[in-house]
């Protein structure tokens, strides 16, 4: 049995490949979360996930380079590769890390959408702006990512033709979050304050 897995031919062709191919997801699952954290500004994490995405590549080389008349290996680095950026993508997705900007135009007045979002405490920056077909309203709104699907929620209960488009934020300062129970921040909790003094 211990030749069979050291040296013998259910090593070099299932274990071996297999271990290469859990390595390479594992790998560049970190490196995908850890370049989508450095576009975020999230300077802490990014070296902590690059010593293990880099250790366990390493490895995974290693294997190759002591295998090179194995194709199978080279298959399996690149599945692992494919595989490993769908999966950090996913994870990244599913932590909904960062903030977001959503902005929406309307093409006219929508004091029930406007109303909806502030008694949700979504922050809103409205402009009286000139569109292709006439006068349009925008709002503004950064969010936090987790809060996404319930602002969009709201826009297509009251307005669900309304054209919106959102991006990511690197860094937001100040500004009205929802409350999330959370201690942050924010122009309405300083506003409070000052009135309390």
């Amino acid at each position: 049995m211990d030749l069979l897995l050291s040296g013998g031919w259910l090593f070099t062709w299932v274990v071996l490949p297999l271990l290469i191919f859990f390595s390479r997801i594992m790998d560049q699952s970190i490196g995908t979360l850890r370049l989508i954290f450095l576009s975020k500004g999230m300077k802490r994490i990014a070296p902590f996930l690059g010593f293990f995405e880099v250790i366990i590549w390493l490895i995974a080389v290693g294997q190759i380079m002591q295998h090179l008349d194995n194709w199978l290996c080279y298959v399996a680095y690149g599945a692992g590769f494919a595989m490993g950026n769908y999966i950090g993508i996913t994870l990244e997705e599913k932590l909904s890390i960062g903030t977001s900007i959503i902005r929406v135009i309307l093409p006219g007045e929508a004091p029930q959408l406007i109303a909806a979002l502030k008694s949700q405490n979504f922050g809103l920056s409205i402009v009286d702006a000139e569109g292709a077909k006439g006068r349009v309203k925008i709002l503004f709104s950064i969010i936090r990512r987790k809060e996404t699907a319930g602002f969009l929620e709201t826009l297509h209960e009251y307005n669900p033709t309304a054209f919106y488009t959102i991006e990511d934020v690197k860094e937001a300062k100040q500004g009205v979050f929802k409350h999330t129970g959370k201690k942050s921040l924010t122009m309405g909790v300083a506003a409070l304050l000052k009135k309390a003094k």
